[in-house]
């Protein structure tokens, strides 16, 4: 049977995969990042629903500003990480779950890496 949730995922050919990286190195190549480029729209509509949601006008902050509410966001609120999160994990397989989740930590963390920056470079930081 043919995977939908594959077949959606954008193709990124400057991925290179090598024999010698690590399995959660090849787990957000081969699948995270093209989730994730999949989404972009969700996460920044979501990101900004966030904002107002905790009436945060970004666009009147400066650059270094937009920098320390974004990184805030990331790495101290628990509930706007799990909900980002499952942006990307609702997209994944069975199997690639039951993967993600025998990595969770090491993987949880490049995904919260990966939408930071996704949401920086939207908001030139």
């Amino acid at each position: 049977m043919i995977d939908h949730k594959k077949q959606m995922r954008p193709i990124i050919s400057s991925i290179e995969l090598m024999e010698n990286t690590s399995k959660e190195e090849t787990f957000q190549n081969s699948i995270l990042r093209p989730i994730i480029k999949l989404q972009h729209d969700l996460i920044i509509s979501y990101f900004e629903y966030y904002l107002r949601q905790n009436k945060v006008e970004i666009s009147e902050l400066n650059g270094t500003e937009k920098s320390v509410v974004i990184q805030r966001f990331f790495n101290n609120d628990n509930r706007f990480k799990v909900e980002i999160r499952g942006l990307i994990t609702g997209l994944l397989t069975h199997e690639e779950f039951e993967e993600y989740l025998s990595l969770s930590a090491n993987l949880n963390r490049r995904i919260n890496n990966m939408l930071q920056q996704r949401v920086q470079s939207c908001y030139d930081v």
